[in-house]
């Protein structure tokens, strides 16, 4: 798609030198606030991708945190049956 905006010249020079700190031509970075902003289609596909984008940050610093938060939630359960069964693990989470 293929779309024109009437910019005002204050907002274009800060569009041009936002995408010059970041390396990346005006038009890619507009695409990028963009993806950054507008809803997903749906909840599923923008949970997916909060997730990816959180273990693109710091995958060690995730891993530790995504097991802390499995071992919480296994502990304070209501029921006795884990959600996170170690036989499971690297098979179905």
């Amino acid at each position: 798609m293929t779309l024109t905006l009437d910019l005002t010249a204050d907002l274009e020079h800060r569009l041009i030198v936002e995408a010059g700190r970041r390396g990346v031509s005006p038009d890619r970075f507009v695409v990028q606030v963009l993806e950054e902003n507008l809803p997903a289609n749906d909840r599923r596909e923008q949970f997916s991708a909060l997730l990816q984008s959180w273990l693109e940050e710091d995958p060690e610093e995730q891993k530790d945190t995504f097991e802390y938060l499995v071992r919480a939630l296994d502990e304070d359960r209501p029921s006795q049956r884990k959600l996170f069964p170690s036989a499971l693990k690297g098979i179905s989470w």
